[in-house]
């Protein structure tokens, strides 16, 4: 498959979230009682609700999305470049609204798809959940309810489903998968765990966009192993507006 797959007809993609609110008292009572529900699983016996809420983040339901980062490979005299922009805002739904447009468009071309790390399991369906709670229209490619398994397969690719290989048991990080493959990263900056506090407590969306960018293009740079080409350099990624 990845033989035939012309990398410029991907639009690679990574979201950073956080909790709705800065803490679990700030939860409306409501959804203080649904996040002691939700949270059982993955706390200790030890823990409060309130203890593990900095993970609240990742469940679309009680977080928020702060970026998305979006790129794409192109090519100058024969080398290749990566150009990135990012959404980010406090205000969600105009984020979303944004990216969505986006993405409409990119993939309103026949043969155009998305690629994400865990994309099947976190970024696709946490964009299409945070849109419709905004009351957004899904862009063509994410609304996927009752599509083939294989109608998925035509519009996304997950970096971490091609390393499975069939084998379910195991989650594969990004991280670790571009050690393996000697591919720089963002990690020596800040990482996923560290979103949420980086953005209530220090107030620095900027630090976050950084690192979600990078994120996009060691991503791409996965791909690309995978497909046995050579990575992009971080020099030859360009940030646009």
């Amino acid at each position: 498959m990845l033989e035939n797959l012309n990398i410029e007809d991907v639009l690679f993609l990574d979201i950073e979230t956080a909790p709705q609110y800065p803490e679990f008292n700030d939860l409306p009572e409501r959804f203080q009682k649904l996040w002691d529900k939700k949270s059982a699983n993955i706390r200790s016996e030890e823990q409060t609700a309130a203890d593990v809420y900095e993970r609240a983040g990742i469940y679309a339901e009680f977080g928020r999305i702060i970026c998305i980062s979006v790129g794409f490979v192109t090519q100058k005299l024969g080398e290749r470049f990566f150009r990135v922009k990012s959404f980010h805002d406090d205000n969600e739904k105009k984020l979303l609204s944004q990216f969505n447009d986006l993405l409409g468009k990119f993939t309103s071309h026949p043969g155009k798809r998305i690629c994400a790390h865990n994309g099947q399991e976190f970024d696709f369906p946490y964009i299409a959940r945070r849109s419709l709670i905004h009351g957004l229209k899904l862009p063509a490619i994410l609304d996927i309810a009752g599509a083939k398994p294989w109608e998925v397969k035509d519009r996304m690719i997950d970096t971490l489903q091609l390393w499975k290989f069939g084998d379910y048991k195991n989650y594969t990080s990004l991280d670790l998968l571009c050690a393996v493959f000697d591919i720089p990263t963002p990690k020596d900056d800040i990482d996923g765990s560290q979103v949420a506090q980086v953005y209530y407590k220090e107030n620095d969306l900027d630090r976050i966009v950084r690192y979600c960018e990078k994120d996009v293009l060691a991503l791409a740079n996965l791909l690309l192993r995978y497909k046995g080409e050579h990575i992009i350099a971080i020099d030859n990624m360009e940030v646009v507006g």
